[in-house]
Formats: C-alpha cells, structure tokens, sequence
C-alpha cells in the first residue's frame, strides 16, 4: 500500500507515441522534436494529462508503459507538482505481463479505485499509398490491433473489476477513438483501427455486467487530433489550431465521470473540437 493510503488511479498506456522522442513523431517527422517550450500536460498527451490531474487531485497514480524509461519524465513532472506515482512495465501482448503487473500495483500501491486504459498504437499508418486494403495488412498488424483493442481490456478488466465488484465501488474508463463508432476503410496513414469497435463493445457489455455493482465503466470516444509535441508539428494543426484538442480537457472530462453521482452516470462520452462535425 502507498504510504499515505491514497486512493489508487491506474493508467495503462500513461505515454503517448507522439511525445517529443515517441514512435509516432519520430515516424512523421524522421526525427525527435524540442518539448521544452511546452507545458507538462501537453508533453505527454492523454495519459500524461489523465495522471498528473488524478495526481493533482489527490491520487496516489500507477504509470504503465512497457519500457519505464519512457515514463520518467513523466513521473518526473507529477513529483515536482507534488504528487505521487509509480511506473509499473506492462506489456498488453503478454497475459504474464499483464497479470505481474498488476499483482505488484496491488502490493505496492493499493487495490486500483479507476482503472484508465488509455492504449494506443500505430501499427499501419507506415503501410504506403495502394496497399490501403484488407488483403495488404500483414497478419502480425492485425494481431496488435487486437491485442490493444480487444485482449488488452479484457485482460486487464478481469484484473481489476473483481475488487471493484466487492467493494461496490469503481470506474473502469476507456480512452477509444471516432473509428470505434462504426467500420471504416483504412486510409493511407491510418492505423488498422476498425478493432476499436470491439473495444467500445467490450465496454458496453462491461456497462451491462458491472453497473448493477457499484462499477461505472465508460467509453470515451476521443473524437479529433490530441495536441502533443508530435502532432502540434503536423501541417494540419499549424493551419488551423482550433482542430487541435487540449489534453488536459480531456483529462477534466475522464476526472468528471469518476466522480459523477451514481444517479445520472455517463456510459459513452464524445468529445470533439468546435469546428469539426462529430463523427457517427
């Protein structure tokens, strides 16, 4: 248990690939970018900004990732606002992974009170132009996809919902995207996201099985470009930056469905920029 006995918010997938030196960046821009203009709940995209403000407002964050040292900055910055955290290697492809992952988040930090899954990948988006069919996506791609998107949440549902279930009490919060909301052909430059839609539902049927005991699950379709060292660089967001999406938005909007009354939850929440048409 955290020595302070917090309450414990869990974030699977605390880093984003479009950080200043993340997979994602590195890929569109041939190289890794200067952050240090930017401010901490920008750096980090989604992740960064749901755990320094669970951090924030008094919870004890696990930071999962599945090399540590990607987190450390991170972890860096909720320390020097005075918050507290961990970082935790959790690799979603591995079941092994998954479950001593959490048997050390339950030793070391607590039975989880929020459990964020906030996965990403980009798995795709390096396939070039006239290979944006089915029958051109490698085998091992489409093994990833599923993995993040469908085998992930549910392994690591069954590692925290249990507890939940007991104590009656609990949110399980997906992080998923506008191409969870129906199929979509691949574009060039697209990741291989029509798995999404198993995981929105995964989360309706989470929905169904948990909120009779006290669980509030939740998908939150992030719908429109994440403002981030490596997306803030794009063309597209330079030309117009009313596209671009505040993570720490984002982050207050994950914070108020934990702490919505259990009279009027939220299941599935859309969010998208202003001047964008939402997606359907």
């Amino acid at each position: 248990m955290n020595a302070a006995r917090k309450p414990v918010a869990v974030v699977v997938g605390a880093t984003t690939k479009w950080q200043a030196d993340g997979r994602m960046t590195k890929l569109a821009h041939g190289q890794a970018l200067d952050d240090s203009s930017f401010p901490p709940g920008v750096r980090w995209g989604i992740g960064g900004a749901i755990a320094q403000k669970f951090a924030a407002e008094g919870y004890f964050v696990v930071l999962t990732t599945r090399t540590a040292a990607n987190a450390a900055a991170l972890e860096g910055a909720i320390r020097e606002q005075g918050g507290e955290c961990m970082t935790v290697e959790l690799d979603l492809v591995s079941s092994d992974s998954i479950s001593t992952a959490f048997a050390m988040i339950r030793a070391e930090a607590g039975v989880p009170e929020v459990l964020v899954y906030n996965a990403g990948y980009l798995e795709g988006r390096d396939l070039p132009p006239g290979q944006e069919l089915l029958e051109y996506i490698p085998l091992e791609m489409f093994e990833t996809a599923q993995h993040i998107s469908s085998r992930g949440p549910f392994l690591v549902a069954k590692e925290v919902l249990p507890a939940m279930r007991e104590k009656g009490e609990g949110s399980f919060l997906i992080s998923n995207n506008n191409f969870s909301l129906r199929g979509k052909k691949r574009n060039t430059g697209e990741s291989l996201y029509y798995p999404r839609g198993m995981m929105r539902t995964l989360s309706q049927v989470l929905t169904e099985e948990y909120s009779e005991h006290g669980v509030h699950v939740a998908n939150v379709v992030i719908d429109g470009l994440i403002d981030s060292p490596g997306t803030r660089a794009l063309a597209k967001a330079q030309e117009n930056p009313d596209i671009v999406m505040n993570p720490v938005k984002i982050a207050e909007a994950f914070y108020y469905l934990h702490t919505q009354d259990r009279s009027c939850w939220t299941h599935e929440l859309q969010l998208t920029p202003f001047p964008t048409k939402p997606s359907y």
